[in-house]
């Protein structure tokens, strides 16, 4: 894995929902939503984001990921990888 740390913690600035099936993030500037930033993340993205809680390393969801999505450890890692550069990217996570 590319970070350092590998341990992250959703930020709180963004708040999720999770509305049928889909989980939704919305920054939060000065109190208000910014509606014109909201992200539809996809089934591994979601599954990906409840993981990020603080706790566990990059390295301890990578396996998460392979057994609930039936993959390949390296298409997790590069899935991973790649979603954890878009979530800082934006400000979603940050590093314990």
């Amino acid at each position: 894995m590319s970070f350092s740390p590998e341990v992250y913690r959703q930020d709180d600035s963004i708040v999720s929902r999770r509305i049928e099936d889909e989980v939704i993030l919305v920054p939060i500037r000065q109190n208000v939503a910014d509606l014109d930033s909201i992200y539809t993340l996809s089934e591994v993205g979601a599954y990906i984001w409840e993981q990020v809680d603080g706790r566990r390393t990059t390295a301890e969801i990578l396996p998460l990921i392979v057994e609930e999505f039936e993959t390949t450890e390296e298409e997790a890692q590069k899935d991973l990888t790649e979603f954890m550069q878009q979530l800082s990217a934006i400000g979603a996570i940050t590093g314990v």
